[in-house]
């Protein structure tokens, strides 16, 4: 068969698809649209690498100093900047202060002109949230003067809370770790590859194949709408002449005019999506529309991968149809559908997954070939099996009631069609109960205990030297019950560079009692206190009588230490379990033992007990933290730690869940209408003929029922295999939360009942009298 016949064959039914009436063109549309929702989604998944990495170049622009950089001298282009992060509710606001060291300081990104002492410069929806009355308790914590915005330049999200503020006397608190003096930004950060860990990389190529794969279904399937129409309808063309195998290709002509009618509108929609994108924040993930480009490689993979699809569904589809002069031979008993070659798609799949069984993380990265292929297999294995287990449980249904006859003569007549509307369903289903058995399974290794005791504190606030008289004005913050004060500082054998150090820690009584066991506790009495490390040469150090210094200096740190001698009356304790969940031990000391200085020079941290029953507590405690100190931190505590590339992995795929849902859901509305059309004559004969119309309505829920309940059943135990096989690939023992299967499956089955509920209005104005009229 030449090429020009294929050509001349293809075009015929593209004209075909467009030239039909209103018949046709109703198909195509409805073809254009299934395709072209499944073609949105994966131009915006063809778009992430692309934010990914924008996202990562503007946050690097934007990076301004590291922990370990150089110190530079004052010049006429530098700059001090100072971390004053904050956060306000569930969301993080990056903060700055900035003091200009000379004219040509450079600028962040995104800023046209830095501001001055008193004045800050705001992301867009920065100045939003303090504008409205939900930012009233944040726009007391900064007391800046808006006097510009942030350029996109400058952000990595649409949505990002950023301040750059004016501030003067930053050179004084340079020796801080948070504070540095920079020359330019985007260029003074030394970036640090990290080794990725395999099992997050696991966990990716997971994620992209189980979110893509009901894609993949969902445009396999709107390819085939209006089936049975359109095979009658090609019977006019054997009358006229045409042999079956021209009639096929015309066929899959007319599939590919709908498809390529489906580009243009999933283009459509994307850019649709793409505009609002800069207005939508998901799992507090924003973006700006230009950041939504999709790669022109995979843009053009997607162009050419969609209408030939299309093509050889439609061939696939029409193999097992005899085409005759005189109609469509539908009505004689199908075969039934052969099992064995069904099963080699799952069992291909496990081949590919089984040798990376007990790999782990310590033996290197998993294959992305084997991951994605065993994958998809498992995942195309749902749907290659699907369509024989509806025919081999409806096959074997019968007496009921006349709803429930209704639905299952229809599904024994079309138990292909009634698959394909839930294939969709399954694959997503089976996707995600075996990704949330990974997650679940490895969520451990990535969330860790922070030994914070809940009980005795619920936030903690750090403050530099010199912080005298915070205590008090915590104490008096809407929501504070009490406040614990516990102070550090160094304690050397000599006044420069000692050889032997001591901790010492300063509190008052009440305080003290919370790290250590102490006898009878008065203001000036001093302790030592051991239990804490099987190290403890320090009490050698600390004998009493001998003269130790306070806050000895180190080379490139100038300050005079402060002489203390130990006194005779040195008192023992033993140390307990902190606040922060570990023991200390060395020197401590009550606030009356101190000699004069040694305050002003403490670190200071406050645990705080807050009062529940105060509506946003914590954020009056932020803002009394930032009227002491706008570098200061202060701390929600929580008794676990997650680690945040874990976190935004588990984030990405909660934004794409979102999306391919929705896909689901308007696929399935779609898929849903063009089923009524075609039995719009029948509906409208067994009405004409007194079946209620109550009884027809339940009988098309009985069809979306039965299906959906062995789909959700098959998808179920697919999705508990390969979440097995997953967590066995991760060296991590297999744990199956059933009520999270049962909730996915319940997410599935709300996504069809909805669906059904939105058909019924059409159903009932479909099943009139009117509906037998033809032309």
């Amino acid at each position: 068969m030449s090429i020009r016949q294929w050509s001349r064959d293809l075009s015929m039914g593209v004209r075909f698809a467009f030239g039909g009436g209103r018949e046709g063109w109703t198909r195509a549309l409805l073809t254009a649209v299934g395709v072209g929702l499944g073609v949105a989604l994966l131009l915006l998944s063809t778009s992430v690498p692309n934010a990914l990495a924008v996202r990562h170049d503007r946050d690097k622009a934007r990076a301004d100093h590291t922990f370990s950089q150089p110190d530079r001298p004052k010049a006429d282009n530098t700059v001090i900047v100072a971390d004053a992060n904050t956060t306000f509710g569930e969301r993080d606001v990056r903060g700055r202060l900035l003091e200009p060291e000379g004219p040509r300081a450079p600028r962040p990104p995104g800023v046209d002109r830095l501001p001055r002492a008193g004045e800050m410069v705001v992301s867009p929806a920065l100045k939003d949230l303090l504008a409205s009355g939900d930012g009233k308790l944040l726009r007391a914590r900064l007391p800046y003067r808006i006097s510009g915005t942030i350029g996109e330049r400058g952000l990595v999200g649409s949505h990002e809370l950023v301040y750059y503020a004016g501030a003067e006397g930053l050179s004084a608190r340079l020796d801080r770790s948070s504070v540095a003096r920079i020359t330019a930004f985007g260029d003074t950060v030394a970036v640090t590859v990290e080794r990725t860990d395999p099992i997050l990389i696991l966990l990716i190529l997971v994620v992209f194949t189980v979110l893509l794969m009901p894609v993949a279904v969902f445009i396999a399937a709107a390819v085939r709408f209006g089936g049975e129409r359109r095979d009658r309808r090609l019977a006019a063309l054997r009358l006229v002449g045409s042999d079956s195998r021209t009639t096929r290709r015309i066929a899959a002509g007319e599939a590919l005019g709908g498809s390529l009618l489906g580009l243009v509108l999933g283009a459509a929609f994307f850019l649709m999506v793409r505009q609002a994108a800069g207005s939508v924040e998901l799992m507090g993930v924003s973006a700006f529309p230009s950041y939504l480009t999709p790669s022109p490689a995979l843009a053009l993979l997607v162009a050419g991968a969609v209408p030939a699809a299309s093509v050889l569904v439609t061939l696939f589809t029409l193999r097992g149809v005899v085409i005759e002069p005189l109609g469509v031979v539908r009505t004689a008993k199908p075969a039934r559908r052969r099992l064995w070659w069904r099963l080699l798609l799952p069992l291909a799949g496990l081949a590919m997954l089984y040798p990376m069984v007990g790999q782990g993380r310590d033996n290197g990265y998993f294959n992305q070939y084997l991951v994605v292929g065993g994958v998809m297999l498992l995942l195309v294995g749902v749907t290659a099996l699907l369509p024989w287990i509806v025919e081999a449980v409806v096959g074997r249904l019968g007496a009921g009631a006349l709803s429930w006859q209704l639905a299952v003569r229809r599904l024994q007549l079309s138990s292909g069609t009634a698959a394909r509307t839930v294939n969709g369903i399954a694959v997503a289903v089976a996707g995600a109960i075996a990704l949330h058995m990974l997650f679940s399974g490895v969520e451990g290794d990535y969330t860790k205990p922070t030994g914070q005791d809940l009980q005795r504190a619920q936030m903690q606030v750090s403050l530099d030297r010199g912080a005298i008289g915070a205590v008090g004005k915590f104490r008096s913050t809407k929501g504070v019950r009490s406040v614990t004060q516990l102070s550090d500082i160094d304690l050397g054998d000599r006044r420069e560079n000692p050889d032997q150090g001591v901790p010492l820690t300063i509190g008052d009584c009440t305080a003290l009692r919370e790290l250590a066991s102490l006898p009878s506790c008065h203001d000036g009495d001093v302790f030592a206190v051991t239990g804490a490390e099987p190290d403890e040469s320090w009490t050698s150090t600390a004998r009493p009588g001998r003269t130790l210094y306070i806050d000895p200096s180190y080379e490139g740190s100038p300050g005079e230490a402060i002489a203390w001698k130990v006194p005779g009356t040195l008192r023992h304790g033993t140390s307990v379990d902190g606040l922060l969940g570990y023991r200390r031990g060395g020197l401590m000391m009550t606030p009356g033992a101190l000699p004069p200085g040694a305050a002003e020079r403490a670190t200071t941290q406050l645990y705080l007990r807050l009062d529940r029953s105060v509506p946003r507590a914590e954020e009056y405690v932020r803002n009394t933290t930032a009227g002491i100190d706008p570098m200061a931190d202060a701390t929600l505590w929580s008794s676990t730690r997650e680690s945040k590339r874990f976190a935004s992995i588990r984030t990405g795929l909660y934004v794409g869940a979102a999306c391919v849902l929705g896909l689901i859901g308007a696929s399935l509305l779609v898929s849903q209408l063009e089923q009524l059309r075609d039995r719009r004559k029948l509906l409208s004969s067994l009405v004409a003929f007194g079946t209620r119309r109550r009884t027809l309505s339940l009988s098309v829920l009985w069809q979306t029922a039965i299906p959906i309940a062995l789909g959700l059943l098959l998808a179920s135990a697919v999705g508990l295999g390969l979440g097995a096989l997953l967590l066995r690939m991760a060296a991590t023992s297999v744990r199956v939360d059933w009520a999270s299967v049962l909730a996915m499956s319940g997410i599935g089955a709300g996504v069809v009942l909805v669906v059904t509920l939105l058909s019924l209005p059409p159903l009932l104005r479909l099943m009139r009298p009117e509906g037998l009229r033809t032309e």
